[in-house]
This record gives structure tokens, sequence and C-alpha cells, in this order.
């Protein structure tokens, strides 16, 4: 069974959980505002992903940062405990299965990791 990370609110999770709906997949939710995200599945997201996939600069809560903070983030330390902190920072969905992770919502690429 897969495990989705993310945000329900969000729009892009909106679409993954329809996608996966109509497509019959069962898959499990983590929800980064009830749940606390723990160190080690962070780590974890980061060594399949980089951390350059896994810190989401396209969203709002990291362009609203100031520069000095975003330039901050350039330190892999800083940055990681920054996505501890601000988990909606981190790039949503975040789905992990058999076959690994994956981030984002792109039907191709989910057809294809999922060998749909």
């Amino acid at each position: 069974m897969l495990k989705i990370y993310g945000i329900p609110a969000c729009n892009t999770m909106k679409k993954t959980f329809e996608y996966l709906q109509n497509k019959g997949i069962l898959f499990e939710f983590f929800n980064y505002k009830k749940n606390e995200l723990r160190p080690e599945v962070l780590q974890d997201f980061i060594n399949h992903l980089t951390l350059e996939k896994v810190l989401n600069k396209q969203g709002s809560t990291y362009r609203q940062l100031p520069e000095e903070i975003k330039l901050a983030l350039n330190d892999p330390q800083k940055a990681f405990e920054f996505l501890l902190e601000k988990n909606s920072a981190i790039k949503r969905p975040i789905i992990v299965g058999k076959k690994g992770v994956i981030a984002g919502f792109n039907e191709k690429d989910l057809d294809k990791w999922l060998n749909i």
C-alpha cells in the first residue's frame, strides 16, 4: 500500500487523491498538519529524492521568506531543520511505495512509477 505525505487542503494533494481513487489504488495518508514528521522520515525523503526536490521552492511558504533565510537554506542542515519546522515547505505529495519514493503530481510520471 502506498503512503502519501502532504497537507489535505492542497490542490495538488486533492488531484493526487482523485487520481489514485480513480485508478483503484489504496493508500494511507500522512497529514503534516496533524502529525509530526519524524526526522528520520524526512531524511529518507532527502536520501531518495535529494534536498532540492524535497524543498518546495515554488510554494508560498518558501517564496514569502526573506532573502537572507532563503540563502541560509543553501546549508543542508539548516534546510533540514527548516523543513522539520515548516513542513508546508515540503514538496507535495511525497509518495512512498515498494518502488521507492516519488515527489510531486504528474499523471504520466505516476503511471510509469506505478506501472499502470
